[in-house]
């Protein structure tokens, strides 16, 4: 049934190509992160600002076309969105988008690939794709003029997860980063945070955010022990949690826990919330790489790092040895670390010059920049 709206998509997109190109028009492909704060919204927000570009954004992957308004919806995305791809000069993306498989884009159009991380512990894209899943991105990565990176160290990995030629891609910084080199914006930021929770106002904040695991798709579980954590914490910590949205839709904080545990998932600006907390607690989020620029402790809770590095996504680098802290496979191992404070923080430099071309807020300038030029 999908790959029938690939098609129809595709079909639509060829007709209306033979209408001429709108000039600075960007048409939005945010079906991973539609917040005002991830890259292509960041980008594009840049583009109306300095050089009055009209956006057309696509409807989220979570549109219900189902229900009252479903027909309209339905409407726009065959008809109105293709009709608006087909004659954008710029296309911004942050996932695959696989109607693009079965089409060429028209060639005065810049394809640009902002993707939804900063960075990558695990494999993705190409690189964990097979089958007919395999064959779709392939074709449809084919359209891509260029994948935009936060560093050298990634630019040949960004190459093999989207099958496309190293030159394609170019370290010019993620859009979505700029707001975390923005000092006085962060504590306007973290003001009213505060306001929101004042509880928090004199507490330590720990923030749990684990990576969605494929294996669990069908029965999420939260594996950290909340009743031992909630009873041997100092005092002076509070616990959040930053759960991926579908695990987040099906778990529920007992009432137990109000007061002690505050559910995060649904907080619409993460930057925001890293900046808000003093010690992160994860596995292989890509969260980690925001994180670091704030140089604060990370604590890695994989417990179950054999399983997910044989059976799972795997990883580029050997873990252990990559990530910026230290690694603990069980709830007790985690209060050990904040108990003592054994940080092992000694990475983290290392690890931010590793991630960051540049540190200066200005990546959506460049990367803005990078294509007007381009497309002159």
């Amino acid at each position: 049934m999908k790959e029938a709206g690939y098609v129809i998509f595709a079909f639509l997109y060829r007709i209306f190509k033979f209408f001429p190109m709108k000039k600075n028009s960007a048409f939005l492909i945010m079906t991973h992160d539609g917040g005002p704060e991830g890259n292509v919204a960041v980008t594009a927000s840049y583009m109306k600002r300095f050089y009055h570009t009209q956006t057309t954004e696509l409807l989220r992957k979570d549109t219900d076309f189902r229900g009252k308004g479903g027909l309209k919806r339905t409407f726009s995305f065959f008809f109105s969105k293709a009709f608006a791809m087909a004659r954008a000069e710029y296309i911004l993306m942050d996932n695959a988008f696989l109607p693009m498989a079965y089409m060429k884009v028209r060639k005065e159009t810049r394809v640009i690939q902002l993707w939804h991380g900063t960075g990558t512990i695990k494999k993705f894209g190409q690189d964990v794709n097979t089958g007919k899943l395999y064959e779709l991105e392939k074709r449809a990565n084919s359209n891509i003029s260029y994948v935009i990176v936060n560093s050298e160290a990634t630019r040949e990995l960004y190459a093999g997860c989207f099958s496309v030629p190293v030159e394609r891609v170019k370290v010019l910084g993620l859009p979505r980063t700029d707001l975390l080199f923005s000092g006085k914006e962060l504590l306007r930021r973290r003001g009213l945070f505060f306001k929101q929770y004042p509880d928090l106002m004199n507490k330590k904040l720990i923030l749990y955010a684990p990576t969605f695991r494929d294996s669990e798709v069908d029965e999420p579980k939260l594996h950290l022990d909340l009743e031992m954590l909630v009873k041997e914490l100092p005092k002076e910590y509070c616990l959040g949690l930053r759960l991926h949205p579908f695990v987040a839709e099906r778990f529920h904080l007992e009432k137990e826990y109000e007061g002690k545990i505050i559910d995060f998932s649904s907080y619409y600006n993460l930057n925001t919330l890293l900046m808000a907390t003093d010690l992160l607690i994860t596995d292989y989020s890509s969260i980690i790489f925001e994180y670091c620029v704030f140089r604060r402790p990370m604590i890695f809770f994989a417990y179950d790092l054999e399983e997910f590095s044989d059976h799972g996504r795997g990883f580029y680098r050997d873990y252990e040895e990559y990530v910026p802290g230290p690694v603990v496979k069980t709830t007790k191992e985690i209060l050990t670390v904040i108990q003592e404070k054994d940080w092992r923080s000694e990475k983290l430099q290392e690890f931010f010059k590793d991630s960051y071309a540049y540190a200066d807020g200005k990546s959506a300038k460049r990367v803005v920049e990078f294509m007007m030029k381009d497309t002159q």
